[in-house]
């Protein structure tokens, strides 16, 4: 404040030649919770408070009392000199963040919380790491049921949707990485619920928002203990073969993975598990190439059908089925819920906004993505047509019809990428639950949180998760049900924070786009439910508590 301050009485007391402040506005902090109160903010240029930078009337009176009493002396003309340098005048017009809006910009204060909790306690990352944590976050195991939904729309409208869906989410996903820092007032939102909640208020955020990005985080934890358990106890039977000793239980083979991710799940923060998230990122794009690789080279199987299924089914049937195959196109895009945690890992300035980078790691990491995809679902479609399963898609494919002509190798190799990229992304989806748990803590005591309760929190969210796996193992039948409502996190909630805050041009094409798309997203998300609802109706569930298959 006292730079500030200096600055200020310089500014006024040259009211012939003023001089532009120095001074670089730095990119903040925000608050580290989204129902955090609003910060402080000191102001950068206080040339309102006394017109165009003209001295008060008070030295105005001094100065002419002074100019008075001393008798005026011819002086020699001198060469007029410009007081502003070139690149003074041409500074907020170059700078990323430059703007008519520069005039209003503000300081605000750093949050101290943000140095304690394990998203923005480090923010040394860069692109690379941007796009680890991006590919590793994006793809997953329910990539492979792809297929099941060109079983329904076809050859020819699978592959519209999935490419109108990809081009749809990578459109949302760049507007959360614009969102990521705002040019008026400096100030960084490193977590999705904070950008909702500052965007709609904390009552609409805990109606809308709260329950799937919980989800998107506890829930796909759970998802990946049940997936991670039962591929470790398959791998164990490949590497092992019929002749081993006894097996273990599905239960403690989600135990055993439960007690890797834990230990993994101890690095401190977002940038420490970059390492991870890598090799997270290599094992999904190796298990998705061996599993359509395999498939394709192994040529279609006999008697495959690619008409889209409608004999016997009646309209509302057909029509539920549509909605099913768009959800299951809609739910192999994810990991929009962190990625204003990972930008948040990056440095940010005035010059070197934190947007650029993590652009340039979406791009590489979503090239890879869609390398991956539209392979998988092609090439599995090709092989299987509607002898597809319909639960584990092409994972399941695999091991049922080419357990005999593919190598052990090839088939434990296949299962080892599973298990690890599971772990590797148990990291990553936990972390946001972490950071709320510390964040309770530093918000209360003031200080960061020693490593034994850090230790023992993570360790809590862990077995909960296993906890919930085991009492149910049904959830997988119904995700498509509960995911539904997660849905618009990526497809729409991202168009309408664009309009709340950028505040484009009424009927301009921006505006159009954005409403569009955002009620589009809230209508799919609708119409997932009920399919799912539809689904579950007629089909029924296993329930079975506390025994997991």
């Amino acid at each position: 404040m006292s730079r500030e301050t200096n600055n200020h009485h310089e500014i006024n007391s040259a009211p012939i030649t003023p001089r532009l402040s120095s001074t670089t506005p730095t990119v903040s902090c925000p608050p580290s919770q989204y129902h955090s109160p609003s910060l402080s903010r000191s102001p950068l240029l206080d040339g309102a408070a006394h017109g165009d930078g003209h001295p008060p009337p008070n030295q105005q009176q001094q100065q002419q009392s002074s100019q008075s009493k001393t008798p005026k002396t011819p002086r020699t003309p001198r060469t007029p000199r410009l007081s502003i340098t070139p690149r003074q005048l041409l500074t907020p017009f170059i700078t990323p963040l430059g703007s008519p809006v520069r005039k209003a910009l503000r300081l605000t204060k750093l949050d101290p919380q943000d140095a304690w909790l394990p998203i923005t306690e480090s923010r040394n990352g860069n692109q690379y790491y941007a796009a680890f944590h991006t590919l590793c976050s994006g793809i997953g195991i329910q990539a492979l049921v792809l297929p099941l939904a060109f079983t329904i729309l076809g050859w020819t409208w699978g592959t519209i949707c999935l490419t109108l869906a990809f081009i749809w989410q990578l459109y949302t996903l760049w507007i959360l990485v614009q969102l990521h820092e705002s040019s008026e007032t400096g100030m960084r939102y490193s977590r999705y619920l904070q950008l909702f909640s500052l965007t709609f208020g904390e009552r609409l955020t805990n109606i809308f928002a709260l329950f799937p990005i919980l989800y998107l985080s506890g829930g796909t934890c759970t998802t990946l203990i049940i997936i991670g358990g039962s591929t470790g106890k398959s791998f164990f039977q490949i590497v092992c073969g019929p002749d081993c000793a006894k097996e273990l239980t599905t239960v403690e083979w989600y135990l055993v993975f439960t007690c890797v991710a834990i230990v993994l799940s101890q690095l401190p923060n977002m940038n420490s598990i970059a390492g991870v998230s890598l090799i997270g990122a290599i094992t999904a794009v190796g298990y998705c190439t061996l599993i359509w690789g395999v498939s394709v080279s192994k040529g279609k199987l006999p008697n495959v059908s690619y008409d889209p299924v409608k004999e016997g089914a009646s309209v509302m049937e057909q029509i539920f089925s549509v909605f099913n195959a768009l959800g299951i196109i809609a739910f192999a895009f994810r990991g929009h819920n962190l990625i204003l945690e990972i930008q948040a890992t990056m440095p940010s300035s005035e010059k070197h906004p934190s947007h650029v980078p993590m652009w340039k790691g979406v791009r590489i990491s979503y090239t890879l993505i869609a390398a991956c995809l539209y392979p998988l679902a092609i090439g599995g479609y090709w092989a299987y047509g509607h002898l597809i399963p319909a639960n584990g898609g092409m994972l399941t494919a695999l091991f049922q019809f080419h357990s005999r002509d593919v190598s052990r190798f090839i088939l434990g190799l296949t299962s080892f990428f599973v298990i690890v990229n599971a772990l590797c992304s148990f990291n990553i989806y936990g972390m946001p639950t972490f950071d709320d748990m510390e964040s309770k803590y530093t918000s209360k005591k003031k200080k960061a949180m020693p490593w034994w309760l850090r230790a023992l929190s993570r360790a809590f969210f862990g077995f909960f998760c296993f906890f919930i796996a085991v009492a149910l193992p049904f959830l997988g039948s119904v995700a498509g049900l509960i995911g539904g409502l997660a849905l618009p996190v990526t497809l729409a909630y991202p168009c309408f924070m664009w309009l709340k805050i950028k505040k484009p041009k009424k009927l301009s094409p921006i505006w159009c786009l954005n409403w569009s798309l955002g009620v589009l997203g809230m209508c799919l998300s609708v119409l997932v439910i009920a399919a799912g609802l539809y689904v579950v109706i007629e089909t029924g569930v296993k329930v079975s508590f506390f025994n997991p298959s």
